[in-house]
């Protein structure tokens, strides 16, 4: 699967000028919701990505997404896994199991992102799913940002990466690309301009 082309043919990889959510800057930033905002291509990507957690051998009863970007993403990728959907969302800044889901003990949860960058608010989900009861079995996404290693893939995960080393964790492909501190940032010494195209801060 060409991750890059499915991406750019949705306008989803962007490039200019823009601020990460980690305050970095870079060149280049993906929007993986106008990827997922069309339903047969939303069910491609995660049909895809449910077929190579299934070749893992690992058993799924549910999978849980942080809110926002992760909703879609995990929800498709449940219905392809003929699995649960549920998400964790922020209330006053921290992560909460809310709406009336509940997980049981022991129950087999696989967390899933649209893209998972270091893997922090995967960690946040991750950390309630285990504090209910419930055995975290893998990450997913549909796309890599290259600071953790996804299962066969022979990179080394950054030190940035949170993901614990010892749980899979499943991508589609891997986005590489140049991030600069502020004060370190070329586009800003050439006088571009930064914006933040995400979720956070608009």
């Amino acid at each position: 699967m060409d991750l890059e082309t499915i991406y750019k043919d949705a306008g989803a990889l962007l490039e200019g000028h823009f601020i990460l959510s980690s305050g970095n800057h870079s060149s280049k930033y993906l929007q993986s919701a106008k990827v997922l905002e069309d339903p047969s291509r939303a069910e491609m990507l995660t049909v895809s990505l449910a077929q190579v957690i299934r070749e893992s051998g690992i058993e799924v009863d549910t999978v849980c997404a942080p809110a926002l970007g992760g909703v879609i993403a995990g929800y498709e990728l449940a219905r392809a896994l003929g699995a649960r959907s549920i998400f964790v969302e922020r209330k006053n800044g921290v992560m909460e199991l809310r709406r009336g889901f509940e997980v049981a003990n022991g129950e087999k949860v696989i967390i899933c992102e649209d893209i998972i960058t270091t893997g922090g608010s995967a960690m946040e989900a991750a950390e309630i799913m285990l504090e209910l009861g419930a055995d975290v079995v893998a990450f997913a996404a549909l796309a890599n940002r290259g600071f953790c290693s996804r299962t066969g893939s022979d990179k080394e995960p950054k030190p940035e990466c949170r993901l614990p080393k010892d749980v899979p964790f499943f991508a589609l492909g891997d986005f590489e690309f140049e991030i600069y501190p502020p004060n370190e940032c070329p586009m800003c010494a050439n006088g571009s301009e930064a914006i933040k195209p995400g979720s956070r801060g608009n």
